[in-house]
């Protein structure tokens, strides 16, 4: 399986009239936050590939109509509203085909703003998945494939100022499930030679930064 991984930046490769000659192949598309919801729609009625997202800490403008209690009545499903098509994941685990995915989206807060958690904060969004993540195990002789976040692991693609400082519970996360990826956004990347994956026990941990893909069958360089 082919997955087609976004975020934080629209790439004039991906925003473009031959997006299916470029990426047609794709079977699965992701979203690391930190981009608008109409980019995401291009992407979905332009691939007609499923496409999961998060939202980060930026373009949060129509982060209220997913969040819990508050979406407008017009708007009755909250995972399809108003990205047409592009299906929200945050704080929630789904299975798309053989792949079990989960979502975690926001950052480390540092100026108090939406979507932003401290990482006791985070830890309570990560215990309210494990009933879920149970019934995989049980059910699908699994916890999950991939995590799906916005911010980084702590120590792992992060950085020093507490914006971009990542989460010590993804670590957590990955020696206890076990997701054979961890893909996150967040961490903007300048330099063609900055480190964009890294193997974290059994968990390879990808900046999905502008646009990455995935081959599930082959081993992530």
């Amino acid at each position: 399986m082919k997955i087609l991984c976004v975020s934080d930046q629209i790439d004039p490769l991906v925003y473009s009239s031959s997006i299916k000659e470029r990426f047609g192949n794709v079977d699965l598309v992701l979203s690391a936050g930190d981009l608008p919801l109409d980019y995401l729609e291009f992407i979905v009625s332009s691939l007609n590939k499923p496409l999961f997202f998060v939202f980060g800490n930026h373009d949060l403008k129509d982060f209220h109509y997913y969040k819990k209690n508050k979406e407008p009545s017009f708007f009755p499903d909250k995972d399809i509203a108003p990205g047409a098509g592009a299906i929200h994941i945050g704080f929630k685990v789904k299975q798309e085909g053989s792949l079990i995915i989960a979502g975690l989206g926001g950052s480390m807060r540092y100026n108090r703003g939406e979507n932003q958690f401290t990482d006791r904060g985070m830890w309570w969004e990560v215990f309210k998945l494990l009933p879920r993540l149970l019934f995989n195990r049980l059910f699908r002789g699994r916890w999950l494939d991939i995590l799906l976040t916005h911010a980084c692991p702590e120590g792992i693609h992060d950085k020093m100022d507490l914006c971009h400082r990542g989460f010590k519970v993804f670590l957590w996360f990955m020696r206890t499930f076990k997701p054979k990826y961890l893909i996150h956004g967040h961490i903007h990347l300048y330099d063609l030679s900055a480190v964009r994956t890294t193997k974290y026990q059994d968990t390879w941990v990808i900046n999905a930064y502008s646009h990455y893909i995935i081959d599930t069958e082959e081993t992530v360089p």
